[in-house]
């Protein structure tokens, strides 16, 4: 007998249950299993090698150690000379290193990824993410804005020819080089200023032209997160108007682009990622689309984020509630087994209804992604429900894994736990890359410019739905109705929206009396404020046995 089965089996005596470790978080999720069940069998095979991975203790201690040790910014050197870099623990390093080996960053563009699922690259990249989420999400940050920084890259050939090949590859290459003289770079973001943060009209960094697609930017910052990426996607003010610029962090010659990192910012979570304030002159960028067509060139970045923030927020409620089921199915209280408790087992049933429909719902957007180009429904599902899918995965998250950590008890409440890594992080989805009402007012920015899209949407809900469709369709279109006369109500329109597809999805994967519980205690239930109002004619045991099956 092993030392770590005598330990195990002396915690057992003490009721204590084994760390939910060394569980394959691919194949103990029947949901995620048959969301890939027609990916070819080489790409299931390495969902199965990730999810073995991201649980294993090994992988579980780089995540511990990367957000203990925080990142460190040196602002100047020994002889006063400025410096600006950021330093990151190896464990950070570590995990980049095989985030990137598997093309998070970079796998939808790439046309040499994945060559079998070619058509399904969002998807495939969806699984990925979904799991190493639920690992850690800090070192998440820069390859989801490496991943898309494409989009905005793409509004200027020329600049896309230089770094699309260096995005592209897959050897982390963390050296502190000019970006040409590397292996492999990282994009970050910067759009939030002090005075404007999320009205980014009014930002104040200004542009001036000093040859054809050059331009010199000063300015600041509030928010650039990964500072030591290679290169930044900025907002400035141009003579035209807002433009948006490639910033290299470093010139060609290995000197400083005129980035002075002020501070790291003291997070709440999101603690192995660092986040700077920034300010600059005479720093030079690329221009990329017109000199007026700023906003509009990051929000196609910004949308393949948001897509992003949705699978993240969706993973880390997965791995946070399969910790707490793993608990409870451990721990006896009062006689049985706490998992067997009925109210006990009604708040689990009742989360995973919630997880279940959110890993469902951003699925189906990353599904839109792949296949918006040539399907005008589908294109009118990723353009409607990214700011909707975005704002409910996110916007659930914190209240759920706080439940799933009050379920583990005292035990929930300790930094040893990944449920206390997962709580710190789970806000942060929800404010970056759009903050809930941003994401309530751009769904009415679509609804301002005619109704057409939401239409088709409803169309593809109500055949998803059943027999609920209609109703629910009914009920969809009166939120429309309230939103256009009041746009405080936007939140409403929202939510039921978020709800409806996420239950239209549920039924369309088949899992019938999942979706049943979820649209009637969602859509059709009274009023609730916190987990475990289920019915006692859902069955809870057979909820949580079939989302979150016993070990074998």
């Amino acid at each position: 007998m092993t030392s770590a089965n005598r330990t195990d089996d002396k915690l057992a005596e003490l009721n204590q249950p084994s760390l939910w470790s060394g569980i394959n978080a691919y194949r103990s999720d029947p949901l995620i299993v048959d969301l890939t069940a027609a990916l070819p069998r080489g790409i299931r095979e390495d969902l199965e090698n990730m999810g073995r991975y991201v649980t294993s203790p090994e992988a579980q201690e780089l995540a511990r150690m990367a957000n203990q040790g925080t990142p460190q910014l040196r602002t100047h050197g020994p002889r006063g000379e400025r410096l600006d870099v950021v330093e990151f623990h190896p464990a950070w390093h570590a995990l980049m290193r095989r985030s990137m080996s598997v093309g998070l960053h970079s796998s939808v563009w790439d046309p040499q990824a994945d060559t079998e699922a070619k058509d399904e690259a969002h998807k495939v990249r969806a699984a990925r993410f979904y799991l190493t989420a639920q690992l850690e999400s800090g070192h998440l940050c820069p390859l989801t804005m490496t991943s898309a920084s494409v989009a905005a890259l793409s509004a200027s050939p020329a600049v896309q020819k230089d770094w699309a090949p260096k995005i592209l590859s897959r050897k982390y290459d963390s050296s502190n080089r000019p970006a040409m003289q590397k292996s492999a770079v990282t994009i970050g973001m910067g759009m939030t200023e002090k005075q404007g943060g999320t009205d980014v009209r009014a930002n104040r960094t200004a542009a001036e032209k000093v040859s054809e697609g050059i331009y010199r930017l000063s300015g600041h910052k509030w928010f650039m997160s990964a500072p030591m990426s290679d290169a930044f996607i900025m907002l400035a003010q141009t003579k035209e108007g807002m433009g948006c610029f490639l910033v290299p962090r470093l010139l060609e010659d290995g000197s400083a682009n005129g980035l002075q990192f002020q501070r790291l910012k003291e997070k709440v979570g999101n603690r192995s990622n660092a986040s700077s304030e920034v300010e600059f002159s005479d720093t030079f960028g690329f221009l990329l689309g017109g000199p007026d067509a700023g906003i509009r060139t990051i929000l196609d970045m910004v949308t393949l984020t948001r897509l992003d923030c949705a699978l993240a927020s969706s993973g880390i409620m997965r791995a946070s509630l399969a910790e707490a089921v793993h608990h409870t199915r451990g721990r006896s209280v009062f006689g049985k087994m706490l998992v067997n408790q009925p109210i006990m087992t009604r708040v689990l049933a009742d989360m995973a209804l919630d997880v279940a429909a959110a890993t469902a719902l951003s699925f189906r957007l990353a599904d839109a992604f792949d296949k918006a180009r040539g399907n005008a429904e589908e294109a009118a599902y990723a353009r409607v429900m990214t700011p909707v899918a975005k704002y409910w995965c996110c916007k659930i998250a914190p209240a759920l894994i706080y439940e799933a950590m009050e379920c583990i008890g005292g035990n929930g409440y300790i930094e040893e736990r990944p449920i206390a890594r997962h709580y710190r992080e789970a806000p942060v989805n929800a404010i970056w890359e759009g903050s809930g009402n941003v994401m309530a007012l751009d769904v009415l920015r679509v609804l301002n410019r005619g109704k057409d899209l939401f239409e088709t949407v409803f169309s593809g809900l109500a055949r998803d739905l059943g027999p609920a469709g209609k109703k629910t369709i009914d009920v969809l279109r009166a939120a429309i109705a309230l939103c256009e006369q009041d746009e405080g109500a936007a939140r409403l329109l929202v939510e039921q929206l978020a709800l409806a597809a996420g239950a239209a999805e549920l039924y369309r994967l088949g899992a019938g009396r999942i979706a049943d519980a979820f649209i009637e205690t969602r859509l059709a239930g009274g009023w609730r404020s916190t987990y475990g109002m289920l019915d006692s004619r859902f069955d809870a045991s057979y909820i949580v046995d079939l989302l979150y099956p016993p070990a074998a």
